[in-house]
């Protein structure tokens, strides 16, 4: 019997036994990673590239418990135009927390370090020493279905060039986002008010709306594809945010921008 059955399965008149295999148990690691190109780098309003295109690319890594880190990098250019560097061209961030939900409303806390590589010229035309680019700040925020509200408080001596004696400033933000239906598109709005301790002149609010739509709703091509665009403006003061070269770097500005998500 053991032979017909073994003979009927290679000419395959019978198929061969199969044995049921436990489910792998889901990792709770998680390492993502993205790139992008925008016509324009805005931050909270300011313009880090003075108007020019950017590429920004990013790596994370997430624990099911809610723990996270990951790092963030993009070209500049206001370290030699706004903040007098003799060299530096580029942004790279390094930053950690924690995020989870109590219920319907969701909480993230955590710390991100702002880092600009670079040649600092010490000493401006008035023989005064300028204060650093480089910028600590931890954040915390809670959002509730497509709204979002965030505290970042500054520890550093200077924040993103503004200084010294700057720590104790604050940036305070709410957003919203509303995916239109299964369409693939959302829509997006912000309000956020920037006070730097001891710098009252560089105070201002920021505002934006945009749309970004899911390139994947177009096909498998698309997987991971966003389209994005939006229209930023400030109240920042002129005479403070212009660069050397007279580029106000908080005018209302158009951007668009593409990115992928692996």
């Amino acid at each position: 019997m053991k032979k017909l059955v073994h003979a009927l399965v290679l000419t395959g008149l019978v198929g061969a036994p199969t044995f049921a295999m436990a489910d792998e148990p889901a990792s709770p690691h998680t390492l993502s990673a993205n790139v992008s190109l925008t016509s324009n780098y805005v931050f909270r309003g300011i313009s880090q590239t003075g108007g020019e295109p950017a590429i920004q690319g990013g790596l994370d890594y997430s624990h099911s418990s809610g723990f996270y880190l990951g790092t963030w990098g993009s070209n500049v250019g206001w370290l030699t135009e706004f903040q007098g560097y003799d060299s530096g061209s580029m942004e790279l961030d390094l930053y950690g927390g924690y995020r989870n939900s109590i219920g319907p409303v969701s909480y993230d806390v955590g710390a991100i370090r702002y880092m600009y590589p670079g040649s600092k010229n010490n000493t401006n035309p008035a023989n005064t020493t300028l204060p650093g680019a480089w910028t600590s700040e931890a954040y915390v925020s809670a959002g509730w279905k497509w709204f979002t509200a965030k505290y970042s408080y500054y520890l550093s001596d200077s924040v993103f060039g503004v200084g010294p004696n700057a720590n104790g400033s604050y940036y305070f933000d709410l957003s919203g986002s509303l995916p239109v239906g299964e369409t693939g598109l959302t829509l997006g709005a912000h309000w956020g008010t920037f006070h730097f301790k001891n710098v009252s002149t560089a105070n201002y609010d920021d505002w934006k709306i945009s749309a970004a739509y899911d390139m994947g709703k177009l096909g498998k091509l698309g997987d991971g594809v966003t389209l994005g665009v939006a229209y930023t403006d400030t109240n920042a003061d002129k005479g403070f945010w212009t660069q050397g070269n007279g580029e106000y770097l908080g005018k209302g500005t158009t951007t668009v921008s593409i990115s992928k998500a692996f």
